[in-house]
């Protein structure tokens, strides 16, 4: 049995102290001190794991003064803070041993648009593709572009001076803010703008913070500005930390104070609102993809693409386009990057042309092509060949898949994982080409695996070398490479940080600015932060400090995770393997992925979160001595014994009086999840939650009691069949209200599903669909066996949705096929859900077994559900391994549009369907609305797909009584506008959870696909 886990690394005395001051002193936010909170905000996007006392979430401005200013009491002085945003810096930047501040969760306002002047003033916690969709009526966008503009927020932008692509025209972040508000660590507010003249004047004779302030910045950007113009390289990445060159400008005499702020790391203080300005959303944006047989080719050519006028040329390499073929967002792009014949890909350009009107961007693209059809009828640049695309959604489309890049690195084979430390360097743009071979010679000698992508027309790299950071020897080699870059890239004029910041590798602040200089960015810091209280050791430390600044060499997560055995660790790869790149932050509500996250705001409900508490559990584990794979093992053969009964039920009571235990924690975050499945096929490293959170689940319940809901969900596939031989006597029951209280106390369910009236077998009574007959099939020649289709059914569609079925038989027989019922066999897929794994695997035996013989009459198997039908390719893939078999369930649509081409088309009719996806399917079977709509459009119908996240129901999660809010505050994210804006009559729903959450909350019964389809073949 799994021990109780103690209390790991309790909240210092002097913090504990703090945050129940502060939440003595009114503070509004969220204050967080429990291991689990601490934990999921230790790591980032980065290699490094660094434990925080706590994190507090303010909901304003004012909340922020209130914390600063309670920390200024004598016997608060040593508290530190570290501001957050989206928690995806690459470099550590907001990793902190003391309080992390996280203004993610409540400042995510709008604030003020100026259309005419064209400015916007917003939160600090905004995300950045939030803030543009709020801007979108406006004709209006905030222009600096990044590859993590879904989850990134517009204070980690500006304390990282974000850019990406497009920078050469659009500028970095800090070129388009405007004005910044910002909280010092004594409390006070500056109200940052550009001053000079008089203003100035009286700033500078402030006897105050804020006039100690401008004073220094004035000495140190005014009377040092020969040495500033030297020293800083004349890039468009340059990133110094503190913008000496920009803060001051000589022709104004003007100091603005956001510009030492912009890229500052949250070392000066906290941003809290911004002043940003806008441009006019191009009404043209053309894409030209360009194609080469090496990726040397690619980078050298790209002076050439910028003479074009283009706004950006983006490049990636031959490892980053297989990654992306091998991932779901291949799907969306595969179109507009086609193989070229007898040539093989290894290098892509993307151009990208922005312009106010379409003839002006096609003028350009015309006057490219030709040259590109000159280059490769002679022969020369390495040019095999492009594509052009003129529409948003195409242009779109290639845009995820780059930005997916990144993360995409991160899916590799073996234990050696791509690390993010020398990702974005920067050289001049005319030194990229040489200097990218000589990169590559380095990473060669060291017989290291990497991908390659960047913004070739700012000279900006993106490379991340794989290593196995649990091996103590690959962290000396990740110190080494580091070192050889650093020195690489001055080599070329360049520097280290680029575009993703200094964070842990402030080391090399000194060495690269030399000791005069530094020194001034040090009494910078001094003048803002005197006591190192912000973000202390990154960028650099105040001049009367002796503190040290942080280290590449800091500790490591590998450090945590070398602790787990390695077969455990491989074992477990779908937590271990999460590199923290946060796609599963998204902001977008119309996205599928983690609803849980999109609904709490809490980055323990999210497939980050939970993977690191997992992680961490497993390595508590180890440190008890357990050997949590002999555990499994002897679960799967045994199950459980009187004797662990017992412990069951002490070790219940202890819980329910408080007793502490980690794995409390880690089942909190893991009960949150809705098992939707989405992050198994939208993270990019494949982070596949509800597969290591049956494994815990299966673990914790080996100590504590279940739920008695989770038997009654467990055991559906057992009862109701039975039920629904008499679903008119169930249903009188479970209508009562007294039956539903009762269910609701003592079960935890609200809103049981009715049984279909008549059942099934009533309303298919005396239809061939019933005479299954193995052996009469097997005597059939296979001619008679190319006309029959096989239905495997499922407990929710055949027992509580009958009608599906009735309909999918009728529309087999209508396109002049024989279906057949095959005998409800136990499917596995709500014991799985809820962590009975013995249960689980005894059930997917007979399941594979009785398919596998099925298999054998070679005679295509259709199933409705896509949960269920998915389940025999997913989860029974995990559980039986090679005794699975090879049996094959298809969804319907997939079986349907391999006989689609023997079918007569029909005539188009007027009217559209629309298809709402099952988040497991449209996941997991990425063509799945194009497979429909091609479907449809064969039989005149047309059907459009709808963009929408999670329903809220997923399986049983909607009918559990404690998440029935949660559901319903889902399905009211994207579901329930989207609903109401189209006629319930032409809306079709493929899952069937998803339709029983509509028939719930907006009492609309919608029809599955399949019924649709029906409809048309019946006129």
């Amino acid at each position: 049995m799994i021990p109780k886990l103690t209390q790991q690394d309790s909240v210092k005395p002097e913090y504990l102290a703090f945050i129940n001051a502060l939440a003595k002193a009114g503070f509004a936010g969220d204050i967080e001190s429990s291991y689990g909170s601490r934990l999921v905000v230790a790591t980032d996007n980065s290699v490094y794991q660094w434990l925080p006392q706590a994190v507090i979430f303010p909901r304003h401005t004012a909340d922020i003064s209130l914390m600063t200013r309670l920390s200024c009491q004598e016997e608060f002085l040593g508290i530190r803070f570290s501001p957050r945003g989206g928690g995806t810096g690459t470099n550590g930047q907001s990793l902190s041993d003391g309080i992390v501040v996280d203004l993610s969760r409540y400042m995510t306002r709008v604030l003020e648009v100026n259309v005419e002047e064209k400015w916007v003033r917003a939160e600090a916690g905004l995300v950045k593709d939030q803030l543009n969709d709020a801007l979108k009526p406006y004709g209006l966008f905030f222009s600096p572009e990044l590859s993590t503009s879904n989850r990134a927020t517009i204070g980690g932008m500006v304390n990282t001076d974000a850019s990406g692509q497009g920078s050469l025209v659009y500028g970095k972040t800090s070129d388009r803010v405007m004005g910044l508000t910002a909280v010092l660590e004594d409390g006070s507010c500056l109200d940052c703008q550009p001053l000079s003249g008089e203003a100035l004047q009286n700033k500078l004779a402030q006897q105050d913070r804020e006039g100690d302030i401008y004073r220094q910045v004035w000495a140190t950007a005014h009377g040092k500005r020969t040495e500033i113009e030297e020293k800083f390289p004349k890039l468009n990445r340059f990133l110094t930390g503190y913008d000496l060159k920009h803060v001051y400008d000589p022709d104004t005499e003007a100091i603005d104070l956001a510009r030492i702020l912009c890229g500052s790391e949250g070392t000066l203080g906290f941003i809290t609102e911004a002043k940003l300005s806008l441009d006019p959303i191009p009404a043209s944006r053309i894409l030209v993809n360009i194609k080469y047989d090496s990726f040397e080719a690619a980078l050298r050519s790209a002076p050439f693409m910028l003479k074009a006028k283009a706004l950006s040329v983006e490049t990636v390499d031959s490892t980053v386009l297989n990654l992306a073929r091998e991932d779901i967002v291949w799907h969306s792009v595969r179109e507009l990057i086609t193989d070229v014949p007898d040539k093989e890909l290894l290098g892509l350009n993307i151009v990208e042309f922005a312009d106010q009107t379409l003839a002006e961007g096609q003028q350009k693209v015309k006057a490219l092509c030709q040259m590109l059809d000159k280059l490769m009828a002679k022969g020369e640049a390495g040019i095999i060949g492009y594509q052009t695309c003129e529409d948003l959604d195409s242009v779109k489309a290639i845009y995820a898949m780059r930005k997916k890049a990144v993360g995409l690195l991160g899916n590799t084979s073996g234990r050696k994982k791509p690390v993010a430390f020398t990702e974005d360097t920067a050289v001049p743009p005319e030194h990229l080409a040489d200097y990218i071979m000589e990169f590559r010679d380095l990473l060669d000698a060291n017989n290291l695996a990497y991908g390659m992508f960047g913004h070739v027309d700012s000279g900006v790299l993106h490379v991340r070398p794989a290593l196995d950071l649990c091996d103590p020897e690959q962290e000396v080699l990740m110190r080494s490479i580091s070192d050889q870059v650093v020195a690489l890239t001055s080599k070329y004029g360049g520097l280290m940080w680029g575009e993703h910041g200094r964070g842990f590798r402030s080391e090399y602040g000194p060495e690269f600015f030399g000791p005069e200089l530094f020194a001034e960015l040090r009494k910078v810091k001094g003048a803002f932060d005197p006591l190192n209280r912000m973000n202390p050791g990154k960028i650099c430390t105040p001049i009367e400090s002796n503190d040290q600044l942080v280290s590449v060499d800091a500790i490591k997560r590998g450090t945590f995770d070398r602790q787990i055995p390695e077969v455990v660790r491989d074992s477990f790869k779908d937590a271990l393997d999460c590199n923290g790149n946060g796609l599963c932050f998204s902001y977008d509500t119309t996205s599928p992925m983690c609803p849980s996250f999109k609904q709490t705001g809490d980055r323990r409900h999210s497939p980050k979160g939970r993977a690191g508490l997992m992680r961490e559990w497993l390595r508590q584990l180890e440190h008890a001595g357990v050997n949590i794979l002999a555990e499994e093992t002897l679960l799967r053969q045994e199950g459980l014994r009187l004797k662990d009964l017992v412990g069951q039920i002490f070790n219940t009571l202890g819980k329910k009086k408080g007793d502490y235990d980690f794995s409390h924690e880690v089942m909190e975050a893991m009960q949150g999840c809705l098992a939707c499945k989405a992050c198994s096929s939208q993270c990019p490293v494949k982070v596949d939650v509800p597969d290591f959170r049956a494994r815990f689940m299966n673990l914790y319940y080996q100590r504590y009691l279940r739920h008695p809901q989770d038997y009654l969900v467990g055991t559906v596939e057992s009862y109701a069949p039975l039920m629904a031989k008499a679903p008119g006597f169930f249903n009188f029951f479970i209508k009562q209200g007294i039956t539903q209280k009762l269910t609701e106390k003592t079960i935890g369910m609200v809103d049981v599903p009715l049984l279909t009236q008549p059942n099934l077998k009533k309303r298919l009574a005396g239809h061939r669909a019933n005479d299954y007959d193995y052996a009469a099939l097997e005597k059939l020649s296979p001619e008679e066996r190319a006309k029959k289709v096989l239905v495997v059914q499922d407990p929710f569609t055949s027992y509580y949705d009958a009608a599906v079925v009735e309909d999918l038989v009728l529309v087999i027989e209508k396109l002049g096929f024989e279906p057949i019922l095959l005998p409800f066999t136990p499917n596995g897929k709500a014991q799985h859900i809820k962590g009975f794994l013995g249960s689980f695997e005894r059930t997917a035996q007979r399941g594979a077994q009785f398919l596998n013989h099925v298999a054998k009459l070679d005679i295509p198997i259709v199933g409705p559900d896509p949960a269920m039908v998915l389940c025999y390719r997913d989860e029974y893939a995990k559980a039986l391994k090679e005794s699975r078999g090879d049996f094959k369930v298809f969804l319907f649509q997939e079986w349907l549009l391999s006989v689609l081409d023997k079918m007569p088309e029909k005539a188009a009719v007027e009217g559209e369907f629309y298809l709402f996806g099952h988040c497991t399917e449209k996941t997991a079977k990425p063509s799945t609305h194009d497979d429909w709509a091609k479907i449809f459009k064969h039989f005149g119908g047309t059907l459009k797909a709808v963009s929408v996240g999670c329903c809220g129901m997923a399986g049983t999660y909607g009918h559990a009584a404690k998440n029935l809010e949660a559901s319903k505050e889902i399905y009211s994210m994207s579901w329930q506008p989207t609903l109401a804006k189209l006629p319930a009559e032409r809306c079709l729903v493929s899952g069937y959870s998803c339709r029983s959450q509509v028939k719930r909350i907006d009492r609309k019964k919608l029809r599955h696909p399949l019924q649709g389809l029906l409809e048309l073949l019946s006129r």
